[in-house]
């Protein structure tokens, strides 16, 4: 209970927010709690969310709040994939990152040489 006023999924769930509500630490009485409540309760359900977080340990419920919200809102923006998409995403990145990089090593690594009007060799890296 945060406050005296319902938390963000009791407010989502229209229900009294009671002393020891498994959600109340995590989903703030504000919009955005409610929001974030709202997306993981269309896709995991409250019951199953309450029952997981039960079973964790406290000290770790952040993370899987943080991880379950995650996944949440890419599931609903991506149905299919959810995050998968995104970490696919991510790692398109990575390996063009790499690639543009090995590139650029290599090109250092062969220095290029031209001759000048003045015929004399100049160094020149490209």
């Amino acid at each position: 209970m945060n406050g005296g006023g319902p938390c963000g999924a009791c407010k989502f769930l229209r229900r009294k927010c009671v002393k020891g509500c498994v959600f109340a630490p995590y989903f703030e009485p504000d919009d955005r709690g409610t929001a974030d409540f709202d997306a993981v309760h269309r896709v995991f359900g409250a019951k199953n969310v309450a029952k997981l977080l039960l079973r964790t340990p406290e000290n770790n419920r952040i993370y899987v709040v943080i991880t379950l919200c995650y996944e949440a809102l890419s599931r609903i923006r991506d149905p299919v994939y959810g995050c998968v998409a995104q970490v696919f995403n991510l790692q398109q990145q990575v390996d063009n990152l790499q690639a543009q990089l090995a590139y650029v090593q290599a090109r250092l690594e062969r220095p290029t040489f031209f001759v000048s009007v003045t015929n004399k060799p100049a160094y020149v890296v490209n």
